[in-house]
């Protein structure tokens, strides 16, 4: 392709810099997502105006990285990323160069970027395509390839290798061969080790976002850098779920990305909890030998992994933490995986729905419901059947919990009739004892909806206030 469609927020853009003598070429994602046939959101560009010189002629201009050559102009409602032409050399902490040089070309500054993909430039004025290093032919064979040797261009900031497994999974392409093993290298290793938390995490994050998390997770683990920044993760390999009973045909590891898979890739918080799930099961394995099927003569290896699900919301935690995640997701994903194995029958009667609601938290019961799904699409890698059975157990729990919720029964104490004031009007003493009649009260109205009502409340209370 020679030429792109430039939008006319830019071309005007394009107006103030050729009025005043200056060169602007839109460059990195944005031509790329357009040569993809994509809509770029964020519009980066790359001029010979130094910061000063746009701080002068534009209106509206934040100094973001001035240092670098990078300032933010506001423009007809856009934040538009704007970088003076520059070259750079050395990058003795991994990430920022030693020295920057804007006496430089455009051809230069295309030179300094981490894929080929990423290095092609277009024209304000005419849409003209600026590719020196061939990125649109790999975009057309779907692959991810550095602007020179691979080594350098990792060793210059240990995070390109992350981005490279990330734009793999988020585009599904190939990384070229020598730009994947130089991942492997030990002094790239190294690298990679020496990036924040923080870093490493924006990139996961996108990851996770992607349409098959897996892709570059298994990239990540094939790599070893699965097991740098997430090790609980990666010692789930070989832990095996099949036995005679069939009930997985995945390792651990593969069930726990595939589940990532299947989770809304919209919801961070599910598939978060879908990829750390069954963590705990390295912990909780057991083998017991039994007769299988009962009265079959036969003796054979079952697998357990009892109470998993509290191993797992232990070690999620820690690992949520230390990934630099806000304590809001690490509590959500925490709780979503701590109760991920109910079993609904449908023997329960309204109280025991009622319960259900209590435990899961009503805030939690779409997630949780996603989270399920999720589970039963990592055992096979497929989404399971609507007319299943497992399906249709979800299908009427669901029923069961509309019919609760359009009563309006309480599940939750705010829900019930009285409050603690209430009960301090009636002689009971502030504190401890205070907040265990009310919690016995909550236990009463979820068995007997009929009793939220406030005289036969505050009369119960009396009652259980004169025992106590």
């Amino acid at each position: 392709m020679k030429s792109i469609a430039i939008p006319a927020q830019l071309k005007k853009l394009n107006e103030i810099f050729r009025s005043n003598g200056f060169e602007a070429y839109l460059v990195g994602g944005a031509v790329r997502d357009i040569l993809l046939g994509k809509k770029a959101n964020d519009w980066d560009i790359t001029t010979n105006a130094t910061p000063e010189e746009m701080m002068r002629i534009f209106h509206r201009v934040i100094p973001t990285g001035i240092a670098h050559g990078t300032v933010t102009i506001h423009f007809m409602g856009k934040e538009i990323e704007a970088t003076t032409f520059r070259s750079e050399s050395g990058y003795t902490d991994g990430r920022h160069p030693d020295s920057v040089s804007f006496n430089a070309t455009l051809e230069d500054d295309l030179s300094r970027r981490d894929f080929t993909m990423n290095a092609i430039a277009s024209s304000l004025e005419d849409g003209r395509i600026i590719d020196p290093f061939g990125g649109q032919k790999d975009i057309k064979a779907k692959i991810i390839r550095t602007v020179g040797k691979a080594k350098d261009r990792f060793l210059e900031d240990g995070l390109r290798p992350i981005r490279a497994l990330r734009f793999s999974s988020q585009l599904n392409f190939e990384i070229e061969k020598e730009t994947y093993e130089a991942i492997r290298l030990s002094e790239v290793q190294e690298k990679i080790k020496s990036i924040s938390m923080e870093r490493f995490r924006d990139e996961f994050e996108k990851i996770l976002g992607s349409d098959e998390p897996s892709q570059a997770l298994h990239r990540m683990e094939d790599c070893g850098i699965l097991a740098i920044f997430i090790p609980e993760l990666a010692e789930c390999r070989n832990c095996s779920q099949s036995d005679i009973r069939s009930f997985h045909v995945f390792d651990v590891l593969d069930h726990n990305l595939y589940a990532c898979d299947g989770a809304p890739k919209d919801n961070l918080v599910v598939r978060l909890s879908a990829l750390f799930h069954d963590v705990g099961k390295t912990d909780a394995r057991s083998i017991e030998k039994i007769e299988y099927p009962v009265g079959s003569g036969r003796f054979e290896d079952i697998i357990h992994f009892y109470r998993h699900e509290f191993f797992s919301a232990k070690k999620v935690r820690p690992i949520l933490t230390r990934l630099k995640f806000p304590n809001s997701v690490i509590d959500s994903v925490a709780h979503l995986v701590e109760n991920h194995m109910f079993h609904f029958q449908e023997e329960w009667n309204d109280a025991a729905i009622r319960r259900f609601i209590v435990k899961i938290k009503p805030e939690y019961l779409n997630d949780i419901f996603d989270l399920r799904l999720a589970d039963m699409y990592g055992k096979y890698r497929r989404k399971p059947e609507p007319g299943s059975k497992g399906i249709m157990q979800l299908v009427m729990l669901k029923d069961r919990i509309k019919e609760i919720q359009e009563k309006q029964d309480a599940v939750s104490l705010k829900d019930l009739a009285v409050n603690g004031n209430d009960l301090i009007k009636i002689g009971l003493a502030p504190g401890k004892q205070l907040g265990i009649i009310l919690n016995e009260l909550f236990q009463c109205v979820l068995d007997a909806p009929e009793m939220n009502e406030r005289e036969k409340l505050l009369e119960v209370a009396k009652r259980l206030a004169e025992k106590k």
